[in-house]
């Protein structure tokens, strides 16, 4: 797969939730939550989404901090939000996506599951190949790579960071390609090559600062580096790319077979 610009969103600001009653036989902080769950539950409060700062929600629900944070905690164990430390508190992601065994574009993929793919582009230049990059590319070292960073989105929530490669003789007319909404798979293909087969591996890692940021998770969080290097059927490596995915917005499924007599 591979991975485009959009602004971040604000947070939705729906209409306020009326002030709890310590009159209620039930906890504050089991209204407090209630209601945020009610809020979440009709979509005035969207996945991906932050919830408005923890002042206003206090003021909101005529709560203390302390209370609020109890609620907020609650429903972060539950997995209906997310703490993103220095960031505030966000909704997460409605459900983790199956991906295909098949070889298909980060775009293709959101497509058949009904989503929207963006894209928001951190870096676009021409620049040469490193050793690694060259070796991985069998070509010279020094040769001309285009260099492609985006945060890839399915529905405005940030899915992964995407670093990709292609040859320049490839890449021909790129830097006229509004990448935030075009695939990068379509683009290559418009061009007459053909994507046919990929060699891939997958890890786990913590997220850097600077991932974490782009991602809105915590640092050291784990997240998915799959690296993969694409070829045309005459084995010609056309795309590499370094696609790190936050862990809880990715699953990967795939089938093994046993060869008979082993």
């Amino acid at each position: 797969m591979s991975t485009d610009h959009m602004s971040a969103r604000r947070p939705d600001r729906a209409a306020s939730p009326p002030a709890l009653t310590g009159a209620y036989p039930e906890p504050l902080w089991r209204q407090a939550k209630s209601a945020l769950e009610g809020r979440i539950a009709v979509g005035e409060v969207k996945p991906g989404s932050r919830l408005p700062p923890e002042r206003e929600l206090c003021q909101m629900l005529g709560i203390s901090r302390v209370t609020l944070r109890k609620a907020l905690t609650a429903l972060v164990e539950e997995g209906v939000l997310r703490a993103a430390q220095g960031r505030g508190w966000y909704v997460a992601a409605a459900e983790r996506k199956e991906w295909p065994n098949t070889l298909e574009s980060f775009s293709e993929t959101a497509h058949r599951m009904g989503l929207v793919a963006t894209s928001r582009v951190l870096l676009r230049e021409t620049g040469p190949a490193s050793f690694d990059e060259a070796e991985a590319f069998q070509i010279a070292p020094g040769t001309p790579l285009y260099r492609l960073e985006r945060v890839r989105m399915l529905d405005g929530v940030p899915i992964a960071v995407d670093h990709s490669l292609v040859p320049a003789d490839v890449a021909i007319g790129f830097d006229e390609v509004d990448f935030t909404v075009r695939s990068l798979y379509d683009t290559i293909a418009g061009l007459g090559f053909e994507l046919a087969q990929a060699d891939t591996t997958i890890e786990a890692r913590p997220a850097d600062a600077a991932l974490a940021g782009h991602l809105a998770i915590a640092a050291g969080t784990p997240v998915l580096d799959m690296r993969q290097i694409v070829r045309d059927r005459a084995q010609r490596p056309l795309l590499s790319s370094s696609i790190r995915y936050a862990g809880d917005r990715y699953r990967l499924r795939t089938s093994f077979m046993r060869n008979a007599g082993l």
